[in-house]
């Protein structure tokens, strides 16, 4: 009753992630639209910026004329301090005046982002499904007696609960909306290959994994796998938004005009730096935990089983990518490969490793 029930909520989820993919989605499009704003914002600046400077000639104009009525020694005062006012040595008004010109049109942006509808809707689809989700996920630990992780469909219901939650205790923090459509796109495919493949109903725990330690390992694994999710996807956009850098210097056409309104590139690379820093260290953990564990199950820390190399050729990428970024100045899109990269190696240590590799670890619940 249970497992059935959390299945109905785990297809309630997937539903609203689905339309929240399309409102962030939505959302792009918009800001593609509305990109030619901050891209033209040198060339807005400079129209208003001799809007400026009419209405500064007109008012020393009339300032002149009113110069000239009460005599020319006053008319010579205001026609130097007008002179002082639009000469070339006194740019300090002028500049002020394009400087806030340019924060107003920048803050106009802002607000415009800040109220779109369909990523306040996205948000909040997202926080319902996520809700959903996570009823889902204690309805099957409730109706298995334990923990919702032991094989691979427990382990992809509960990995996407927590992708999805960090995403939203993120956004807390720093504003990452722009990365809602690929951790929403994500989850949603990995939720739509487990229902359709890696279901299975609840089965007792086979005896090597009734241990304590099924609920650290597992846990940091999956709070790793969470992390690395995030840093995989700001390390793509931060490819997309070097290459549209590069056009723009060199005043090409740009595609993709939504990059106009995310982060830099380098903060996109800081990002994800240090995104990836807290994956890592949840990585080192869960391999720490594992050898502990492998220990008191087979009386043995290391068997160069698959399952456990992978997931040291795993640590061994990301601690490349962190040591390389840190002491050797790998910094742009060669720091950005290695991220992704590392997150290949996540994918395929999951998606391939766990079902056509058998071995010490073979507890997908998959016949």
């Amino acid at each position: 009753m249970l497992d059935t029930l959390s299945q109905a909520f785990i297809y309630v989820a997937m539903g609203l992630y689905a339309i929240a993919f399309v409102a962030f989605a939505l959302d792009l499009a918009r800001r593609s639209a509305r990109v030619t704003i901050p891209e033209s914002v040198p060339s807005a600046v400079s129209r208003r910026a001799r809007v400026a400077d009419d209405i500064v000639f007109v008012e020393a104009g009339a300032v002149a004329q009113g110069a000239d009525a009460v005599g020319s020694d006053a008319g010579a005062a205001g026609g130097t301090a007008i002179a002082t006012a639009v000469a070339p040595d006194g740019q300090s008004s002028r500049g002020g005046a394009i400087s806030r010109l340019s924060s107003r049109i920048e803050n106009d942006v802002q607000r415009g982002r800040a109220t779109s509808t369909s990523l306040r809707v996205a948000m909040a689809l997202t926080t319902t499904g996520w809700a959903f989700h996570l009823f889902a996920d204690i309805f099957r630990g409730v109706a298995a007696g334990r923990v919702p992780w032991a094989n691979m469909w427990e382990f992809s219901m509960t990995a996407t609960l927590i992708i999805v939650g960090i995403f939203l205790l993120a956004n807390l923090r720093f504003d990452l909306r722009y990365l809602g459509t690929f951790v929403l796109g994500f989850v949603c495919l990995v939720l739509m290959l487990a229902t359709t493949v890696y279901y299975v109903p609840v089965v007792p725990l086979p005896p090597a994994l009734q241990s304590y330690w099924l609920v650290i390992h597992i846990l940091v694994a999956m709070l790793g796998t969470a992390f690395f999710a995030l840093g995989f996807g700001l390390a793509v956009a931060q490819l997309f938004q070097v290459r549209r850098e590069h056009r723009v210097a060199q005043n090409l056409p740009t595609r993709l005009r939504f990059l106009g309104t995310l982060p830099k590139s380098d903060t996109l690379e800081s990002l994800a730096y240090r995104v990836t820093i807290v994956g890592f260290i949840f990585w080192t953990f869960t391999l720490i935990a594992g050898a502990i564990w492998a220990e008191k199950a087979w009386g043995s820390y290391w068997s160069w089983d698959t399952k456990e190399v992978w997931t040291f050729i795993v640590w061994v990428v990301y601690a490349g990518y962190i040591h390389a970024r840190a002491t050797r100045g790998w910094r742009g899109t060669r720091s950005a490969w290695l991220a992704i990269v590392g997150f290949s190696a996540v994918l395929f240590n999951f998606g391939v490793v766990n079902v056509f590799f058998h071995g010490l670890h073979s507890y997908s619940g998959l016949s």
